[in-house]
């Protein structure tokens, strides 16, 4: 089948009638607020962004979220991350890692790009690596390493897990997660939050997926909507 027979990410999610629902929802609630209710999500995610740690507690499950790659190879968001992860693993922090993501438009999914790498960057061989790569957004790299970790007893109790991803991301992935039932510490790639123009608009932009999910979610629950409640979890 050719390759443009398959629909986008994009395309999937304009055809979707609870994705415009929820957008419809988020809308009505920034207008009756007079931008109030974007402003609090922005101030949650810019907190996350600045405050996150670089590394866990204790010994954990490790999920790393990947990113489109550029010829095959990650990027540098993606770089960052697998970075922290590398950095975890030789702290021996990471019980495993758990690299997410699957085909992003290249011959070669995120999870096993960032494996590469990761070996590449010399991992230390004791470190278990897992591998998800069926998922292309973050809800569904969730989803697949909820299933991974779970095997085949559906109901098993989930270990607890460090988040590690960009630190413009994390607000977006600890809300995912905490729904879909992990308990998770979220770790930042980057050393520090730089407030460069791009990460603004990036910080911007998660707040406002931020706050179509949630608002999404919770009036979906509130009017009994299960499909759209189920979307997420």
């Amino acid at each position: 089948m050719p390759a443009t027979a398959t629909p986008s990410r994009l395309q999937r999610y304009l055809a979707d009638l609870d994705v415009w629902h929820a957008a419809l929802i988020s809308v009505l609630a920034l207008l009756l607020s007079g931008g109030l209710v974007f402003a609090g999500y922005l101030a949650h995610v810019l907190r996350m962004a600045w405050r996150s740690p670089l590394r866990p507690p204790a010994p954990m499950v490790v999920l790393v979220f990947g990113r489109r790659l550029e010829r095959n190879e990650p990027e540098a968001d993606y770089r960052h991350r697998l970075g922290r992860a590398l950095a975890l693993a030789r702290e021996a922090l990471a019980e495993q890692l758990l690299l997410l993501g699957g085909m992003s438009g290249s011959s070669i999914s995120e999870a096993a790009a960032g494996h590469r790498w990761l070996l590449r960057e010399g991992l230390p061989q004791e470190v278990a690596v897992r591998l998800e790569h069926e998922s292309t957004d973050s809800l569904e790299n969730l989803r697949q390493a909820r299933g991974l970790l779970r095997g085949a007893d559906a109901s098993a109790p989930l270990p607890p897990v460090a988040l590690v991803t960009s630190r413009y991301h994390l607000a977006r992935c600890q809300l995912l997660a905490r729904r879909l039932g992990f308990a998770c510490v979220p770790i930042a790639a980057e050393p520090r939050l730089q407030l460069t123009p791009r990460a603004l608009r990036l910080l911007l932009l998660e707040s406002a997926y931020l706050m179509w999910i949630d608002l999404g979610v919770r009036w979906a629950t509130l009017i009994g909507h299960t499909r759209m409640a189920s979307r997420i979890g």
